[in-house]
C-alpha cells in the first residue's frame, strides 16, 4: 500500500496541464498620439502620485472633497466587495489542491426477517459507528491547476475594476465640481449683467420721465432684465443639482450636505499625455480585460481537462460495534485506503461542447480586449483634440468679451449722449453677456477635458511616466 500511496503521489507531480499558456493578445500600439503633436513639453515640477492627480489642478476644497470619495463612495463599495467575493473564489479553487477530510458518527437500531427468536418476532440489533473519511483528487490533467489559474487571473481582473472604479469616482467628483463652480460663475455673470440692466432701465425710465425716450425702450429694458433674472435662477437651479450630484457621490444624502460658494476664478487646466504603450500598462479597465482573457483561456484547459478519467486516492478509518461501550476498542476499528478512477463512458458530447464553450469565451474576452485598448486610444485623442482646440478657442473668446465690453460702454455713453436709439444698447448688452458666458463654458470645457485626459491616462498628470504638456507650439 505504501508503495502505491507513492506512485500516485509521483503521478500527480509529474501530472500534465492541458490547454493553452496564456499570451497577451497583440494589439497595433501607435508609436505616439495624434493630437499630441502641437503640445510643447512644461517645464519639470514636482511629480504628482497616481493616485493624487487631481492636485493637479490646486483646488484646496476638491482636494478636501476627494480625500471622503475612498471611504463614502458606495460604487466603491460595491467594488471592494466584488474584489472580496473574487479572492474567496480563487482561496476555495485552491483548496481543492489538498485532500478532503469527513468525520462521521451514526447510531442505527435495525432489524432483519431473517433472524427470528422463539416467539417469531425480529429482535432489533444497535449500531454504533465513529469514523473519518478523505478523498484526494490526483491532478492528472491540470485541472485543477488550471482552475486555480483561471481564478487567480480573475481577482486581478477584479483587482483592476476596483482600481478603475476608484479612478472613476474621482474624476466624476472632479468634472462634477467644475461643472458646479462654472455654474456659481454662470450665477455671478447673469447677476453683474441683472444689475448693469437694472441701472440701465432706470437710466431709461429717467430719460422717458424728461421725454426723450419712448415708453417702447422702457419694455425692452424692462424685458431684457426680467430676462436676465429668469437665467439667473436657472444658473442657481444647475448649481443646486451639481451640489446634489457631489453629495451623492461622498456617499451623503442631498440635505445633509452644501458646499459654500466660491467667489475666485476657475483654475487653469493642467494637460499630460501618456505615451501609447504606457497607456496600455496604466488603464486599470485595460488590465481587468486582459486578465479576463487569462482567465478565459485557463478556462479552456480545465474543460479539455474534465474530459479525462479523474484519479483519486480516498481513505477511511473508524470504529463500528453493536454495543456503544465497546466502540473505541482495538476489534470494532476499521480502515481501508485505495485509489479509485471515475471517467464518463457517454455524455452526448457535453464535454466536448464545453470545450467549444470555453473557447468563444475566449474568443469574446480577446475581442473585448481589443476593443478596450482602441476605445482608451480614442478617448486619449478625442480629449487632447478638445485641450488643444478649446485653448485656442478660449483665447478668441477672450478677445470676443473684451470686443463686446467695448463696444457696450460706446453704445451706452451714446444712449446717454441722445444719438443712438436704446435697441442698440440692449442688442450689444446682450453680446457681451452671451461672451462672457460663451468664455466661461470654455474654461468649464477645458477643465473636464483636462480631468478626462488624467483619467484617460490611467490617473496621473506625474512627469515620471507622462510627458507632461502646458500650451501649443507657435
Amino acid at each position: 500500500m505504501n508503495a502505491l500511496f507513492a506512485a500516485l503521489c509521483a503521478l500527480s507531480l509529474a501530472a500534465c496541464t492541458l490547454g493553452p499558456d496564456h499570451v497577451r493578445p497583440a494589439v497595433e500600439t501607435p508609436a505616439a498620439f495624434k493630437e499630441a503633436g502641437e503640445w510643447k513639453a512644461a517645464e519639470p515640477r514636482d511629480p504628482l502620485a497616481a493616485d493624487t492627480w487631481w492636485k493637479a489642478f490646486g483646488d484646496p476644497v476638491l482636494d478636501a472633497l476627494q480625500d471622503k470619495v475612498e471611504v463614502s463612495n458606495q460604487n466603491l463599495r460595491i467594488a471592494e466587495a466584488q474584489y472580496r467575493q473574487a479572492r474567496a473564489l480563487a482561496d476555495a479553487a485552491r483548496a481543492s489542491w489538498l485532500p478532503a477530510v469527513n468525520a462521521t458518527a451514526g447510531a442505527t437500531r435495525s432489524a432483519t426477517s431473517a433472524a427470528t427468536d422463539s416467539a417469531g418476532s425480529a429482535p432489533p440489533r444497535n449500531s454504533f459507528s465513529l469514523g473519518a473519511t478523505a478523498s484526494w483528487e490526483l491532478d492528472v490533467w491540470g485541472r485543477i491547476a488550471r482552475n486555480v489559474e483561471a481564478a487567480d487571473a480573475r481577482i486581478q481582473a477584479s483587482e483592476a475594476d476596483l482600481a478603475a472604479a476608484r479612478l472613476s469616482a474621482h474624476a466624476t467628483l472632479a468634472q462634477t465640481y467644475f461643472q458646479l463652480r462654472a455654474a456659481e460663475r454662470q450665477q455671478q455673470l447673469l447677476e453683474a449683467a441683472v444689475a448693469a440692466y437694472a441701472r440701465s432701465l432706470e437710466l431709461t425710465r429717467n430719460r422717458y420721465a424728461a421725454g426723450v425716450a419712448g415708453k417702447a425702450d422702457v419694455v425692452q429694458g424692462e424685458s431684457q432684465l426680467r430676462s436676465a433674472r429668469a437665467a439667473a435662477v436657472e444658473a442657481r437651479l444647475s448649481r443646486s443639482q451639481y451640489e446634489h450630484a457631489i453629495a451623492v457621490l461622498l456617499g451623503q444624502a442631498p440635505a445633509n450636505f452644501s458646499l459654500p460658494v466660491s467667489a475666485g476664478p476657475l483654475p487653469t487646466a493642467p494637460v499630460a499625455v501618456t505615451l501609447p504603450s504606457t497607456l496600455l500598462e496604466r488603464r486599470p479597465d485595460i488590465a481587468a480585460a486582459e486578465r479576463r482573457v487569462a482567465a478565459a483561456n485557463a478556462a479552456i484547459g480545465a474543460a479539455e481537462a474534465a474530459r479525462f478519467p479523474v484519479l483519486g486516492l480516498s481513505a477511511s478509518a473508524g470504529f463500528r460495534r453493536s454495543q456503544i461501550e465497546d466502540l473505541l476498542t482495538v476489534p470494532s476499528r476499521y480502515w481501508s485506503l485505495g485509489p479509485t478512477l471515475a471517467a464518463s463512458l457517454f455524455d452526448a458530447g457535453a464535454r466536448k461542447a464545453a470545450v467549444s464553450q470555453s473557447r468563444a469565451t475566449w474568443e469574446q474576452a480577446v475581442a473585448t480586449y481589443r476593443q478596450t485598448v482602441l476605445v482608451a486610444f480614442q478617448e486619449v485623442e478625442d480629449n487632447l483634440a478638445a485641450a488643444r482646440l478649446l485653448e485656442e478657442a478660449a483665447a478668441e473668446q477672450s478677445a470676443a468679451v473684451a470686443a463686446a465690453a467695448e463696444a457696450e460702454a460706446i453704445a451706452l455713453n451714446q444712449y446717454r449722449a441722445g444719438t443712438v436709439a436704446y435697441l442698440n444698447v440692449i442688442v450689444l448688452q446682450a453680446a457681451h453677456l452671451s461672451a462672457q458666458r460663451s468664455a466661461n463654458d470654455l474654461a468649464a470645457r477645458r477643465l473636464v477635458a483636462a480631468v478626462l485626459l488624467a483619467k484617460n491616462a490611467g490617473g496621473s498628470f506625474s512627469p515620471t511616466d507622462l510627458a507632461t504638456v502646458t500650451s501649443r507650439k507657435d
